[in-house]
């Protein structure tokens, strides 16, 4: 194993805190490991327009898995979600993290009391803050009267903005404000029968070159099997469907006694349609699980609300 490992990583708190723990997880298993984090900006950190104008699809990645390929960093640490379901040649995803908590949160202001917070309990034609079309269509299904306005920038420039008034609410990842110990913001986790979220969502990825074989065995001691197998199963569905993160698609699988259940959705882009359903079976057949729910969805009716976006 060569002495020293460049973590790359986007530069947001955020990544740079789950860069951080990926560091410190390799130094326990290596106390002797050197490692060295190394900030790469993406075109998804410079172009603030919505993501559903510049395409989802690679956005906060592709500059990561670039400086894998010159050789500038040994190892990317995502947020799995980012990551497109189909990897460049030569890139593998070496370990997939325990996952932090995977739901969608609400986010109310410091003004507010937060005290049985709730989508149905929000006022009526509250201004909600978020720039994901998954949650934007599920929330419309839910609360057809909601406003809703375009959310860019890290967790504390969105957290500022709630609080100076420009939204009633936020809709953001329960994980990243409880890596960022922000946990106190989270006013209630969406339970996943009310809304699901990204597929990945709550996890990480590190990605590294498949021939680095040395590197992707001393990542593999971070995997978490039952993470991996939830996490398989709903990329594979969310890749037959041909989806991103400019999709209203959404996906959770839950793994206990060797069953994975996985839930996944299309959603029509406004919410006046969503198609949702679930499956299950063995824990060896994460990946067709996942194809095979796609399939489902799409024989229902997804295949036309894919087609109109």
């Amino acid at each position: 194993m060569k002495q020293l490992l460049v973590i790359g990583s986007r530069g947001s708190k955020l990544a740079l805190t789950q860069a951080r723990f990926v560091q410190s997880e390799l130094q326990r298993i290596n106390p002797l490991l050197e490692t060295r984090i190394e900030i790469i900006t993406t075109s998804g950190d410079v172009n603030t327009d919505p993501l559903a104008v510049i395409g989802g699809k690679g956005v906060f990645t592709k500059e990561l898995e670039d400086a894998l390929f010159d050789r500038r960093i040994d190892l990317a640490v995502h947020s799995l979600k980012d990551l497109p379901t189909i990897l460049p040649e030569g890139f593998t995803i070496a370990a997939i993290c325990k996952r932090e908590d995977p739901r969608d949160a609400l986010v109310l202001g410091r003004s507010s009391s937060g005290a049985n917070a709730s989508i149905a309990g929000l006022p009526k034609k509250a201004t909600v803050g978020t720039s994901s079309p998954r949650r934007l269509a599920q929330l419309k299904h839910l609360r057809d009267d909601l406003v809703f306005a375009d959310l860019r920038g890290n967790v504390d420039t969105r957290l500022r903005k709630l609080d100076e008034g420009k939204y009633d609410v936020l809709v953001l990842a329960s994980a990243g404000l409880r890596r960022l110990g922000l946990e106190n913001r989270i006013s209630a986790a969406i339970a996943t029968e009310q809304m699901l979220p990204s597929p990945g969502q709550g996890a990480l990825a590190i990605e590294t070159r498949s021939e680095d074989q040395e590197i992707t065995d001393t990542l593999s001691k971070l995997d978490h099997k039952f993470t991996r197998l939830a996490c398989t199963a709903e990329r594979a569905f969310l890749r037959s469907l041909g989806g991103g993160c400019q999709l209203p698609i959404a996906a959770y699988a839950s793994v206990r006694d060797k069953i994975i259940k996985l839930d996944g959705l299309v959603a029509h882009t406004q919410g006046k349609k969503i198609i949702r359903d679930r499956i299950s079976g063995s824990i060896d057949k994460a990946e067709q699980l996942g194809s095979d729910l796609a399939e489902r969805l799409l024989a229902n009716g997804a295949r036309e609300l894919l087609a109109q976006e």
